[in-house]
């Protein structure tokens, strides 16, 4: 967990990715051949495969976290914001926000108003008197986010946020430590801006080309409390996407990582999630297409400030991704 909890500790609203960015690239640059940046941010590491004539193979995990975006300051000094991804108000009510500034804050509803969490009643109390106190600290344009934690619960229980998608970022960043040999040209690629519209991934997916293609993210499971009907459940291992509502998945390649699992003993579970995408969706339609799918970790309460996952899943995504690398796609019958 140790990797997981430094990245989701980093501060990293989508636009704002450079800090987690940095991290990732001194830990996973001793385990690749290259490493560079894009115009939009993303952090590009390559591994050349050993094949006698490999694929090209996309990873694709997003940096970015939901946030907010300060839109004006009232004349008693309270912040207005605009959401930044899809922000759950009913979770981040009465919340600690982090500036990127380090500036601490409360988000809060303007008035008392029942039950109509809608976002533009919000407003953030950093504790200023007056517009201009406020404005010595905070600026319009400024970036926020509900304070990064994480806490483990019972057994191999973990909460906090961001899991999405740190937790993505992190089976990337292992899968490259502990691959003993990448078959295929590997590119490990941490995207930027997944949660406004997967526009990290279409513009690296498109400069790189791949043949095959998986995107690591959190997904929902059918066993929270009054959850909708889904078959993935915490504790029954790596979610390998069949489809979303992005996306509909490379059949052969689905069943040839089921296979893989199942040849390797490591757990794993079909994901048809109903609502929602992933990077997934921009790698397969890049060019001429790739072959693409997703291996996700199953997630409760997503986008709130207490996502709940299980080490067991996380591990074994991470088992998966490495039996991926070892092996030659170039010859794989599907």
């Amino acid at each position: 967990m140790k990797i997981l909890k430094e990245l989701m500790l980093v501060h990293s609203v989508s636009g704002r990715e450079k800090a987690v960015a940095d991290k990732i690239e001194k830990m996973v640059t001793p385990y690749v051949d290259s490493v560079r940046r894009d115009a939009m941010g993303n952090l590009i590491c390559f591994k050349k495969g050993t094949a006698e004539h490999p694929k090209k193979l996309m990873l694709a995990g997003h940096m970015d976290e939901i946030g907010f975006i300060v839109t004006s300051i009232d004349d008693k000094g309270y912040i207005h914001v605009s959401s930044i991804g899809g922000i759950h108000y009913v979770s981040a009510a009465f919340s600690s926000v982090r500036f990127e500034n380090g500036v601490m804050g409360v988000i809060v509803p303007e008035a008392d108003f029942g039950n109509n969490f809608s976002s533009d009643r919000f407003v953030i109390d950093i504790g200023a008197i007056g517009k201009k106190e406020t404005e010595k600290k905070v600026h319009v344009g400024d970036f926020a986010a509900t304070v990064s934690h994480v806490e483990r619960l019972s057994g191999n229980f973990y909460s906090g946020r961001p899991f999405d998608d740190r937790i993505g970022c992190a089976i990337m960043v292992r899968a490259a430590m502990e691959a003993q040999d990448c078959k295929n040209d590997t590119y490990f690629v941490f995207t930027t801006q997944e949660e406004v519209g997967c526009r990290g991934s279409k513009t690296s997916a498109y400069a790189i080309m791949p043949d095959f293609s998986v995107a690591f993210d959190v997904t929902g499971s059918g066993d929270g409390p009054k959850s909708r009907p889904m078959a993935v459940r915490l504790g029954k291992g790596a979610a390998v996407k069949v489809k979303d509502s992005s996306v509909i998945c490379d059949g052969g390649f689905v069943e040839y990582l089921m296979e893989l699992a199942k040849k390797e003993n490591i757990p794993a579970q079909l994901e048809i999630l109903e609502g929602g995408g992933t990077d997934t969706c921009s790698m397969q339609t890049a060019g001429a297409g790739s072959r693409a799918t997703a291996i996700s970790v199953p997630t409760r309460y997503i986008h709130s400030n207490n996502e709940t996952i299980h080490k067991g899943d996380y591990d074994a995504c991470v088992a998966l991704t490495v039996k991926l690398l070892e092996k030659d796609l170039g010859k794989a019958e599907f």
